[in-house]
């Protein structure tokens, strides 16, 4: 599929030509968990790692740097982010271990990459920006490799911090697009199911933002 086919490309593109630029600076204030899920990937050495809504690159380089005997790939809709990424990557000196793609999260196809399945794949503020999230999240489990893992940080529903702080953000994200699911721990709940793998799911930071891991067996 051409990238002028993508459905969603161009609304993300007119949303992030211009924020892409000082994305990073001012996103590491709200988008809370993010180093939380690059600690936990323990990825295997000679691993191939996904993600999927990479955006500016910002996860990929840190994850890089942390796990530099593992290869990273990265996916996104927007053109102008990947764009962004691409130079970040070049910039950080990972461009021989970090490839990156335009493409739909909801029917990512390997041969872009090379690898058939990855051992980790994940999620870092994304799935709350796709409308077909629950998509989106069982093509991520369906990449994994026999014995990989799934990962993914968003926002919660705030539901132990302030009813006015709720509403203010909620309203704020809707600006930018941004819709975090009420049922995205059922989600994970069923899809593990279907993978008869075990899962986690907790809330961080009295719920403004939720981690959650599905276990594919080996």
């Amino acid at each position: 599929m051409s990238s002028e086919a993508l459905p969603g490309r161009e609304l993300m593109d007119r949303v992030y030509r211009h924020q892409r630029h000082v994305y990073d600076l001012t996103r590491k204030y709200y988008l809370l968990g993010r180093d939380h899920l690059i600690a936990r990937l323990d990825v295997p050495a000679g691993g191939h790692v996904l993600e999927l809504g990479c955006g500016t690159g910002r996860n990929l380089i840190a994850a890089a740097r942390r796990y530099p005997r593992a290869r990273f790939h990265g996916v996104d809709i927007s053109g102008a982010m990947l764009e962004t990424a691409r130079r970040n990557v070049v910039s950080a000196g990972l461009d021989g271990r970090i490839l990156l793609a335009q493409g739909d999260a909801t029917r990512v196809e390997p041969p872009v990459f090379g690898p058939q399945r990855f051992e980790r794949v994940f999620f870092s503020y994304s799935l709350s920006m796709i409308p077909a999230w629950r998509q989106a999240l069982v093509r991520g489990a369906e990449l994994l490799a026999p014995g990989g893992r799934l990962s993914l940080v968003d926002f919660g529903q705030q539901d132990r911090l302030p009813l006015w702080f709720h509403r203010l953000l909620f309203a704020w994200l809707g600006q930018f697009h941004v819709r975090p699911p009420a049922d995205l721990a059922d989600a994970v709940a069923q899809i593990a199911v279907d993978l008869g793998a075990p899962f986690s799911f907790v809330d961080l930071y009295r719920g403004y933002a939720c981690y959650a891991e599905i276990r594919r067996p080996a």
